[in-house]
């Protein structure tokens, strides 16, 4: 691979007043170091001196290309101006990491200069190493010294802040620009930006239907560019619909050998996901022999395609959800052990709507405004109409059980049906109405297959108890304890009661039917 080198013309080392060695051009005078092309970053002031060095170079090292790059800059020694101009730099340079690569010169250029180039390269917005060189010592080679160093940022505050808010700002991406107030949220988006930028193992996602796993792959696909850790494309590929013979041709390509019948060849999902994320949606639906060849991939970055003998090669980096954690899947015989110790290095569970009731508003709002994108018309809530439709949405007794896609699903009816743009206090009851009846009739058997579990005389019951005593039932194996059951259960009438003992009320409504905390939670009573 190629060697290219980029870094500051030196105004005072590099005119070799001081002493014969000049740091731009002995450092392309290393016989075990050598440098194809050198990126020499000077202002318009210094541009005779630049060519100086070019010329000097091409006598001693006349393999190295030179480049003359003209960033100018009012103060070299003001960070905010250092680090804007190289980041510009960084953003619109084509770097080719598969056939070059890429170093930064710290000696030349000012302090500054330098700790700008850490930041750069440490955030891989320059995927490059950090080179020092220094004059000849006594009797050494008389190119001097070059070596790969470190910097110590911990006097450099502010520009640690202003790397921090860019850190923070690749989490709200991750986040889908949603500003979340779930402590929650925000710890898995911090932990993902870590995990995205320094590993390149497979990440499983775990969550309820409608939590927006496809939509975090998506993100951290496009986080993934950003940080210069890919440069290829996402390929979702939903592993329920591979089915039978036609899932190893689907994912590992197939050639005509295969079948004999011209027009048959296929690529494949790994082929086409090469240098990019590969995203198994429901990667547990796969069968187990499927689940051999793409550990092998995973491990190896090498396969044969349906009906060749010749391996062929596909680095990408995967993201896979399942239906349930891995170590049940694995119980269940669903998931290969092999497999399962591959994905458990990053496991990320996404919350449910219902543990995160303060982001509702927010993501209310945003869908509204993707609504109004769609419509091309402006849509709004009546400011008593958003209060209502909040108490609703945010009350512990609504659990959202389809998540953000039922949130998704009621924002752009409402845009929809608010045909002046406004939405108001009818509009908003009748959506109510909607979503209640929509999940009613979606639990209903739910519910008789619940009640027998714990209860099994409950045809006995009134239609009005079974489905109160079934969302009873939900709600404490959703809790650890009797006690946030009961808080859940009852929070909006706790303030209208003289005792607020939520626990002894809850006891007292199982012990109607007979139950008591063991019976419907399985856990020991609390």
């Amino acid at each position: 691979m190629r060697n290219v080198v980029i870094g500051f013309l030196g105004t005072q080392l590099d005119m070799g007043k001081r002493r014969e060695w000049r740091p731009s051009v002995q450092l392309c005078e290393h016989p075990d170091f050598p440098v194809d092309r050198l990126e020499l970053i000077h202002d318009q002031r210094h541009y005779h001196l630049a060519c100086n060095v070019a010329k000097a170079i091409a006598k001693t090292s006349p393999d190295t290309e030179v480049r003359l790059v003209s960033i100018d800059m009012a103060n070299p020694w003001d960070f905010q101006e250092v680090y804007g101009k190289l980041y510009d730099f960084a953003a619109e340079y084509g770097f080719d990491e598969d056939r070059e690569r890429y170093h930064v010169h710290l000696t030349t250029g000012t302090h500054v200069a330098q700790i700008c180039w850490f930041l750069l390269t440490e955030s891989r917005h320059i995927p490059a190493r950090l080179l020092q060189t220094g004059p000849p010592r006594e009797g050494a080679a008389p190119q001097g010294t070059l070596d790969v160093i470190d910097l110590d940022l911990t006097r450099y505050n502010a520009l640690q802040r202003r790397f921090e808010a860019a850190a923070r700002d690749h989490s709200a991406m991750l986040l889908g620009g949603i500003e979340t107030t779930s402590p929650a949220m925000q710890a898995l988006a911090a932990r993902l930006d870590l995990v995205a930028t320094g590993s390149d193992a497979p990440i499983l996602l775990l969550g309820d239907p409608g939590t927006g796993k496809s939509h975090l792959a998506a993100q951290i696909h496009e986080l993934k560019l950003v940080r210069r850790r890919i440069k290829g494309r996402l390929v979702q590929v939903n592993c329920a619909t591979l089915r039978g013979g036609q899932a190893l041709p689907a994912l590992f390509g197939q050639r005509r050998a295969a079948t004999g019948v011209a027009g048959s060849e296929r690529p494949g999902f790994l082929r086409e996901a090469d240098g990019g994320v590969l995203f198994l949606d429901h990667i547990d639906e796969l069968g187990l022999d499927e689940q051999a060849a793409l550990l092998q991939v995973i491990e190896t970055g090498r396969y044969c395609p349906v009906g060749s003998e010749a391996e062929v090669t596909a680095r990408f980096h995967l993201i896979a959800t399942a239906a349930s954690a891995p170590g049940a899947l694995v119980r269940a015989g669903r998931l290969r052990p092999d497999l399962h110790a591959r994905l458990s290095q990053w496991v990320v569970r996404l919350p449910p709507l219902r543990e995160r009731r303060q982001d509702i508003q927010a993501h209310l709002l945003d869908m509204i405004d993707s609504s109004e994108r769609q419509l091309d018309r402006k849509t709004g809530f009546n400011a008593d109409a958003l209060v209502r439709y909040l108490r609703f949405a945010q009350d512990p007794g609504t659990l959202w059980p389809g998540n953000l896609r039922d949130l998704h699903a009621s924002a752009h009816r409402m845009a929809v049906l608010a045909e002046r743009g406004r939405i108001t206090v009818p509009m908003v009851e009748a959506e109510i109405a909607t979503l209640i009846e929509q999940w009613n009739s979606a639990t209903a058997d739910l519910d008789e297959v619940l009640l027998a579990e714990v209860l099994p005389d409950s045809a006995r019951l009134d239609e009005f108890d079974r489905a109160q005593l079934a969302a009873v039932i939900r709600a404490c194996r959703e809790c650890a304890n009797l006690s946030a059951a009961g808080r859940r259960l009852f929070a909006m009438s706790r303030a209208e009661k003289a005792s607020q003992n939520d626990a002894d009320r809850l006891r007292k409504y199982l012990s109607r039917f007979g139950l008591d905390w063991a019976a419907v939670s399985g856990n020991q009573p609390g």
